[in-house]
């Protein structure tokens, strides 16, 4: 496969958009057009050479019906292509109110000024940006940093390559009998025919049982949590909340240590574009703003054990703190945040549970949308996550149909993300309906799904490759102690939702604080949290002035 393309399309500011993309010739092949027509046909013609196009540049400069052809004709030329709009500074003003709701939308990525001379790094800055994001999600990795050799590509094989992309490692699989295979095979030959066989740049290669493991590799989990001292914080799951509190505890000089199970990021780490979170007006991908989080906070101080899950809390046999448990070890500290977060709800369905992995995943499963490029896919979940994941979907996808209970989306998703779902053609929403049972096909991954109306009971069947299941809540704090009252559902009591019979006093606790002196939660884990990624980071932040007035006690 050749280079992945730019295609530039400007009939009046070529040589401008020539100069400013010239620093991108080396590594992309740059291709300028005039208007729709050649875009069209420039994109199929590098379809037919093998290469792929990664960024559609279009002058605001045209006629208005030309130029919403452009934009439209890119997205059905080329659905997994990033779209920018670049405006004349004597247009730009009244552009940016032109094309607000286009951008808002999705129709297109970006708005930009064209570049005004040489190093616009502001410009640059934002397509790197693009580019960014089309090489994570879209183009096969140039370097692989974790190499899954198998002879075929099961559940597990899924699962790791989803959690990779989760934690933003780049990653390819493998039949052994390839050149690849055979290379990395020889190198690591007592796996006892027990796949998949991992192999890292690292230098570490051997059968990887679990994503757990997989992560233990990854993050080199020590033998021991060595962390023999009290510590002022230990944070208890590292998805936006915890990343947050990590960051402002050890920024603030509070001695910190962060347990995470698996993926730093947590749920939010799967959303393959947050359009709505403060300072990214252009949106960040879950795994991006994850890995930007604990960059920062392990720069402050903060310790980071992946890997292992807590077990546990339990005070210190004096009383005078608490005691984290975990299988490889304890941590003693003066307080804890639980910001452990919610797992997706199962369906319940026996013949879809057996096809899990096979054409049917829990959460966006970002790796597992390339493999169905030209097929139909249903989401089901009415929440942010299940919008993000059928507008990523649906730049593979011949048709993503997204499943709900209630009649619309209205009562459940951002507006933003509703008007993204409308505008786009490849998206349908089906209210009032649920899954009800589903199929394989010969070889046993899924086929087909039955819908039922939930008012009526009346059942469709259709055909479907993919199923993602984005259902809801589902609370992860079994491990706590019963003295952390919880909720009906299982969510932790907080602030003044704890009953007042559970109060010191006549004062209620702390909006934050449990039912237990010193611990904490935050984010989707709390009983009537808004299950947003800005309100946990708001919670994850909030927490620290807290454990300042634990700690002066």
């Amino acid at each position: 496969m050749g280079a992945p393309a730019i295609v530039i399309a400007s009939a009046h500011h070529a040589d401008v958009l020539a100069e400013a993309f010239a620093r991108y010739e080396r590594e992309y092949d740059v291709r300028h057009v005039g208007d729709e027509d050649a875009a069209r046909a420039t994109a199929e013609d590098l379809g037919r050479e093998g290469h792929q196009v990664a960024l559609f540049v279009i002058d605001s400069d045209h006629d208005r019906d030309e130029l919403l052809a452009l934009i439209g004709g890119t997205r059905q030329a080329v659905p997994t292509a990033r779209r920018l709009v670049v405006a004349h500074v004597s247009r730009f003003l009244a552009d940016s109110q032109e094309f607000r709701h286009a951008v808002a939308a999705g129709k297109v990525d970006a708005l930009l000024l064209m570049p005004q001379g040489p190093r616009d790094e502001e410009f640059h800055g934002a397509v790197g940006e693009l580019l960014n994001e089309w090489n994570a999600t879209v183009a096969a990795p140039v370097v692989e940093n974790v190499r899954i050799i198998t002879p075929e590509k099961d559940a597990l094989t899924r699962e790791l390559l989803d959690y990779l992309a989760r934690v933003g490692m780049p990653a390819g699989v493998h039949h052994p009998d390839s050149e690849v295979g055979r290379e990395v095979m020889a190198t690591c030959p007592e796996h006892e025919g027990r796949w998949p066989v991992v192999s890292s740049l690292a230098g570490w290669c051997g059968h990887c049982p679990s994503v757990r493991a997989l992560a233990n590799q990854l993050y080199g989990r020590p033998d021991d949590i060595d962390v023999d001292e009290v510590v002022d914080l230990v944070v208890v799951g590292a998805g936006p909340a915890g990343l947050a509190a990590s960051v402002y505890a050890s920024s603030e000089g509070l001695s910190t240590v962060c347990l995470e199970a698996e993926a730093i990021g947590g749920q939010a780490g799967t959303s393959s574009m947050i359009r709505n979170y403060l300072g990214f007006p252009r949106g960040i991908s879950g795994m991006r703003l994850a890995q930007r989080a604990r960059g920062q906070a392990l720069r402050f101080g903060t310790r980071f054990f992946t890997g292992w899950p807590a077990t546990g809390i339990s005070p210190c046999t004096d009383g005078d703190h608490h005691v984290v448990h975990t299988d490889g070890g304890d941590v003693h500290t003066r307080t804890v945040l639980v910001a452990t977060g919610v797992d997706y709800r199962r369906l319940g369905v026996d013949s879809l549970e057996e096809l899990v992995g096979r054409g049917v995943f829990y959460g966006a499963a970002m790796a597992a949308a390339r493999e169905l490029a030209g097929d139909d896919v249903v989401v089901v979940g009415g929440g942010n996550s299940a919008g993000q994941a059928a507008i990523h979907a649906a730049r593979f996808a011949r048709t993503v149909t997204i499943v709900v209970r209630r009649a619309d989306l209205t009562a459940t998703m951002s507006s933003y993300l509703i008007d993204e779902i409308e505008w786009n053609p490849r998206i349908s929403v089906r209210g009032s309906t649920r899954v009800v049972d589903g199929g394989p096909d010969d070889v046993g991954h899924l086929a087909w799904l039955d819908l039922e109306d939930v008012a009526n009971g009346d059942r469709e069947r259709v055909g479907a490759r993919g199923l993602f299941l984005l259902l809801g809540a589902a609370p992860e704090c079994a491990w706590l102690p019963p003295s952390v009252l919880r909720d009906e559902r299982g969510f932790v009591l907080t602030g003044r939702d704890i009953p007042p019979d559970r109060w010191v006093g006549d004062v209620p606790p702390e909006d934050l604080a449990t039912t237990v002196p010193g611990i904490f939660a935050g984010g989707d884990i709390r009983s009537g949290s808004m299950k947003r990624v800005a309100s946990a980071t708001g919670e994850g932040a909030s927490i620290v002035s807290s454990v300042h007035a634990w700690l002066a006690q």
